[in-house]
């Protein structure tokens, strides 16, 4: 399979694309002669990555019939000083809700099999960089 998509240049640095229906802009700041239209691109893979596996767990402990009532993820990655700057280790933080009464087994089931299994984002991303994750219960 091939996914296609076409990025058209609006003006100064900023791009406008449209996946799914949906306009998204990317921007650069006023020191390399954006407009801050719109978030960088890099910032966008850590979007990409907290979005995929989300899906994956809420969607698997659903499944389980745990009672998900808050869920978050922080995404903290480390980038390179010098260009390219690149990603070179991403952190994940599985946040939920210590009231729900969650199966803490079942919680770190599900984001195994997003991150072994099922996340496309994770899979690419850990040819080029670290990934871990934790979970918390707040």
């Amino acid at each position: 399979m091939t996914k296609e998509i076409d990025l058209n240049w609006l003006d100064g640095m900023a791009f406008s694309t449209e996946l799914d229906g949906h306009r998204i802009v990317v921007d650069a700041d006023a020191e390399v002669g954006g407009l801050d239209r719109g978030p960088r691109p890099k910032a966008l893979l850590m979007v990409s990555l907290a979005g995929c596996t989300a899906m994956d767990v809420i969607s698997i402990l659903r499944k389980m019939r745990e009672p998900v009532s808050w869920f978050n993820i922080k995404v903290k990655a480390e980038l390179t000083d010098e260009h390219p700057k690149r990603y070179t280790r991403f952190r994940l933080i599985y946040q939920f809700r210590k009231s729900d009464g969650l199966k803490h087994e079942n919680v770190t089931k599900a984001i195994q099999l997003s991150q072994e299994k099922y996340c496309g984002v994770a899979a690419t991303l850990k040819q080029a960089a670290e990934l871990a994750w934790d979970v918390e219960y707040l």
